[in-house]
């Protein structure tokens, strides 16, 4: 019994060690076709994130230590550094920073994009979030507009992809 108690005991080390042994963000990208803007939320291990608005800073970066005017400047300077939306390559349509919100051990990232007039059903998206911070990177793209759904993975190497809807 008391080898089977620690058998447990090292699982459970062992897992909790690994708990976030990889990098990867979540993106949902939804279009509302009455508004014409593309939504966005984007979920980040808040560990990973914090790094990611560090860059650049003269000190290391933490919630508990900003105020919500100093998460909205760094959070917004970071997408705008690391991902764009455009109806044709190389264009970048403005963001719109919504907010962020605590979610356990991530923060989720809320974003809209206006899209232009003229309806367009592809979208071209660099997604290079924390490309530069981590090698194994992942960023995970879930786009559903128009009823049709795409997924996409952006990792370093294939940091700009063409999306349908």
């Amino acid at each position: 019994m008391r080898q089977l108690l620690v058998f447990c005991a090292f699982c459970l080390l062992s897992v909790a060690a690994m708990a976030h042994a990889y990098h990867a963000s979540i993106m949902d990208v939804q279009y509302n076709t009455k508004k014409q803007q593309l939504e966005v939320a984007l979920k980040v291990f808040t560990d990973d994130f914090e790094k990611g608005l560090s860059a650049g800073q003269p000190s290391a970066v933490t919630f508990d230590k900003l105020s919500p005017a100093q998460v909205s400047s760094l959070t917004t300077a970071l997408l705008q550094r690391s991902v764009a939306f455009g109806t044709k390559p190389g264009e970048t349509l403005p963001l719109r920073f919504v907010g962020v919100e605590k979610d356990k051990d991530a923060h989720w990232v809320y974003f809209s994009v206006k899209m232009p007039p003229k309806p367009a059903t592809t979208i071209y998206l660099r997604h290079r979030l924390l490309l530069d911070t981590f090698q194994d990177q992942m960023n995970i793209v879930n786009l559903d507009g128009g009823g049709k759904k795409q997924s996409a993975l952006f990792r370093a190497g294939n940091d700009e992809q063409q999306l349908s809807f």
